[in-house]
């Protein structure tokens, strides 16, 4: 491939990465004042090693050194610290023949915004990389850094909350720019510096970081020219430190192919004796996207000689520019007719949105995401073989975490939205984004089993039950229609439940509704599970929960199965015989007990911490017993409730608050969410104005 070039790294640049958010409030103190606490917008956290350029940072931009960093005096962890374990993943029956498991993963390098004035917790803006195809990843970097910022970034807490519930690790980022980038070599230096005892202090404090804030390791990228064999040296055992140290916390370490052993940065496109020390030295390595089918053959067959896996191995792929329009080698790596080669790294798949006109709705974002994840056809189950783009769902196996004990549910939020809603209404109309909200959301999409025509079906924004979107599906049918939703492994009892949440848009023929469940895998990749389909209607010991808001929610019991639910879905067919057009609206879906209706307790201790103006800082301590996440509102003079976001921190920020006309003081309710979406009895506080 041809060497790196300077669209390659825009997004690194100060200037460059202001742009891919719209602008945000920054920062109201300087590096000066960086010791103070913090009452303003907290955001992402971004260091340099040791030693702070020369000059003055820019407008909204704190320089920190990582090196004194500790816990106890970060006045934002609150509000960056995950609060989602990693989830345990398992892999259902392949949707299609030529999808694998065990051999290539995928990972992607992401710029979710600026580096100094990326959101702790989300946005009011619904424009956001909100990514939802988590089934086909293994590894999630937290992309970005510049020279005039900084060059080690923690990811923020809602990215690392949702990649978890969907149980893909999340790494955090140290890039040491090339020169052309403002890349100074004492940079590199500060890093691998050694303490009197042979000690790397700052791999300590990068190990220590990653547990305070929730996230599972580092992608070590070193680029800046100018080492020699020396520095090469200290940086593999740095490498090699920082590795151990992870492992005790359970994290990971990923190499960038940049840095040779001799100190200089030399790209090699390839696993070989440049680099192999360092590979040796870390979990995996990214691969640089000069490699060739020749060197991708020779890397996995020298890590294969190593001992190693060659699908530790990320062979690079740069879709910042053509995303599924990029021309790739597909065979080189994860070819048709014979075991994968490497595993796919993937450099800026968030293309999906960025190359959108400035107009785009995330409609378009995810009709862009899906033909990026999923193909050309939008069914992983009937892949397009003479699409270019090999899409993920072709050559990789989703994976689900839909398992473990039950309850299990979903109210299909993508985590961002253009309002939010509260069983049906409108609770605030106000755009926003915060993954941590996000659902774990279904693995394959989307399957549409007809003998008939394929109906439309996507996320959608327009109306929702809770949160911010729903599954609408749309078109004629004119054969009866099943929807895979879920692969899961939840095991079902005498007493287990379905409840679906539903509803038929105004204008739309009506709609026959069956519960699809199978209690076993396919018996072949890419054929339909065995479902049983249930009647979902107020008869045959169906029991119906009355409308509300212009939804419906049933509740089907799964009276004589037995074992574990492998796969759900939903069966349509239209009332009128002769197939009529629909709009079919699928906004909840939950397996459960009987009687686990029981809401959790509340939280305690609501308190603001920092007021200035109408910008608040609340924190809380937490409820006992599993949360989902925790729902902040406003209660106004008229008795009505004004949604102002949720969380899974115990710390939310909220500015920009303005005093109602004749209000002397704001009250703010909080609440705890269950797994089931029952909320807890509020717990609130007051804000004199």
């Amino acid at each position: 491939m041809n060497p790196l070039g300077p669209t390659r790294r825009t997004v690194l640049l100060a200037g460059a990465a202001a742009t891919l958010l719209p602008q945000l409030p920054m920062p109201a103190f300087a590096a000066s004042q960086a010791a103070a606490v913090n009452t303003g917008q907290p955001y992402a956290s971004y260091w340099y090693p040791d030693s702070l350029p020369a000059g003055t940072p820019g407008t909204g931009i704190t320089w920190n050194s990582l090196k004194t960093w500790t816990a106890a005096s970060d006045a934002d962890l609150a509000f960056n610290a995950a609060a989602v374990p990693l989830a345990a993943r398992f892999t259902p029956t392949a949707a299609n023949g030529t999808a694998r498991s065990g051999q290539a993963r995928i990972q992607s390098l992401v710029s979710f915004g600026p580096t100094s004035s990326n959101p702790s917790q989300g946005a009011a803006t619904a424009d956001y990389y909100a990514l939802t195809h988590w089934s086909y990843l293994d590894e999630l970097v937290f992309w970005g850094g510049s020279s005039g910022e900084g060059i080690i970034l923690a990811p923020n807490a809602p990215i690392v909350d949702a990649a978890h519930r969907h149980g893909v690790p999340v790494l955090g980022n140290i890039f040491l720019p090339p020169v052309a980038y403002g890349g100074q070599l004492q940079w590199t230096r500060d890093l691998v510096q050694k303490d009197s005892a042979g000690h790397y202090p700052l791999a300590a404090q990068l190990v220590a970081v990653a547990a305070a804030y929730g996230f599972d390791g580092w992608f070590v990228n070193a680029e800046t020219s100018g080492g020699n064999t020396a520095l090469g040296t200290d940086m593999q055992g740095f490498l090699g430190e920082l590795k151990s140290l992870a492992a005790a916390q359970g994290q990971r370490v990923t190499w960038y192919d940049a840095m040779t052993v001799n100190g200089t940065v030399s790209w090699q496109g390839a696993l070989n004796t440049s680099n192999q020390a360092f590979f040796q030295a870390a979990n995996d390595m990214f691969i640089d996207f000069r490699w060739s089918t020749s060197t991708l053959a020779a890397s996995g067959t020298k890590a294969d000689g190593l001992g190693r896996s060659r699908y530790e191995l990320w062979a690079g792929v740069d879709v910042e520019s053509n995303g599924s329009s990029t021309s790739v080698s597909w065979d080189a790596m994860v070819p048709t007719a014979k075991a994968h080669i490497t595993s796919i790294g993937f450099y800026r798949p968030e293309w999906t949105r960025n190359h959108l006109p400035a107009s785009r709705t995330p409609g378009d974002f995810h009709a862009a995401d899906d033909r990026f994840w999923t193909g050309r056809s939008l069914d992983p189950s009937l892949p397009d073989s003479t699409d270019t783009w090999r899409a993920p769902a072709v050559s990789v196996a989703d994976r689900s975490t839909v398992g473990g004990a039950l309850p299990f549910a979903s109210v299909f939020n993508t985590g961002h939205g253009l309002r939010w809603y509260e069983d049906g209404a409108v609770t605030s109309d106000v755009a926003w984004n915060h993954l941590g909200l996000q659902d774990r959301l279904p693995s394959r999409r989307w399957v549409v089993r007809t003998a008939g025509q394929r109906p439309t079906v996507t996320f959608d924004f327009a109306d929702a039950w809770r949160g911010g979107s729903s599954v609408l599906v749309s078109g004629v049918l004119n054969q009866p229609t099943t929807v895979d939703v879920y692969g899961s492994q939840l095991p079902i009892g005498d007493d287990t439940v379905v409840d679906l949440t539903f509803r038929t848009d105004s204008g739309s023929g009506s709609v026959n509704v069956e519960l699809a469940v199978a209690t076993a895998e396919p018996s072949t990749a890419g054929s339909t599970p065995p479902y049983t389909y249930l009647p979902v209607n107020s008869v045959n010991g169906v029991r119906a929960v009355a409308d509300v808001n212009g939804w419906q929610t049933v509740t089907v019991p799964l009276t004589g199965l037995s074992g574990t639910l492998h796969a759900i879905g939903v069966r349509l067919t239209a009332a009128d015989a002769s197939g009529s057009t629909v709009n079919w609206r699928l906004g909840g879906l939950a397996v459960r007990e009987v009687n686990d209706t029981q809401p959790p307790a509340a939280p305690s201790n609501l308190r603001i911490t920092a007021a200035t103006g109408g910008d608040l800082r609340f924190v809380w301590d937490a409820a006992p017993g599993a949360v989902r996440q925790y729902t902040l509102h406003r209660l106004l003079p008229d008795g009505t409730r004004r949604f102002l976001g949720g969380t899974c921190q115990r710390a939310f920020f909220v500015g920009g608050l303005q005093a109602e006309q004749g209000e002397q003081q704001a009250w703010f309710e909080l609440r705890a969410t269950g797994e089931l979406y029952t909320a807890s009895a509020p717990v609130t506080v007051a804000h004199t104005w």
